[in-house]
């Protein structure tokens, strides 16, 4: 098993510029995060757990953990292990019997689990030295009339291209106006 960092959920947004729901971790005693984008069903299973509402019948998660809890299964923990190609995969612990089963998973459903079941959530540390964003300390202190420095913001910026949508392509007339100019 790589090196693995304890994280919790910080929050849960949705970003302004599609709609996407990403879970923000907090590295425990650090100040770094790491964005996920998650879907849309799943955020909102995520934000149930949290909040600990109550629902009529089981979601997919809730039965998931009657399953394992029918079978005197225990999930140990859950993990963020690897990022390729822009895609985070997890890992589900499970102890059966003694024996420790490691359960491919989607980071989304693996943190469900890890919520339902009071688990702890970890993330491989060359994951977070990889995708982990550390906040300006000094952001907060910038007057609303300073202009912030491109620099400054580049921490930022990798993962703000990769969620920005694409900007359509202006229309025929459009460009026949801009031509005309």
């Amino acid at each position: 098993m790589p090196n693995m960092v304890e994280v919790v959920i910080d929050s849960i947004r949705v970003s302004l510029m599609s709609q996407q729901r990403v879970v923000i971790l907090r590295e425990l005693n650090s100040d770094r995060y790491l964005p996920i984008m998650v879907g849309i069903y799943e955020a909102e299973h995520l934000t149930l757990a949290l909040q600990e509402v109550e629902v009529s019948r089981p979601l997919t998660y809730d039965l998931f953990v009657n399953i394992l809890e029918s079978l005197d299964a225990q999930v140990i923990q859950v993990e963020i292990v690897s990022l390729k190609d822009e895609t985070y995969f997890g890992n589900i612990a499970v102890s059966i019997n003694g024996a420790q089963h490691n359960i491919d998973s989607r980071p989304s459903d693996a943190m469900n689990l890890a919520i339902r079941t009071q688990v702890p959530i970890f993330v491989a540390n060359n994951v977070l030295e990889e995708a982990g964003l550390f906040p300006e300390d000094d952001l907060s202190e910038t007057g609303p009339d300073e202009e912030l420095e491109t620099e400054r913001l580049s921490v930022f910026e990798n993962y703000l291209d990769k969620i920005a949508p694409e900007k359509p392509a202006p229309d025929q007339d459009e460009e026949e106006n801009l031509n005309d100019d």
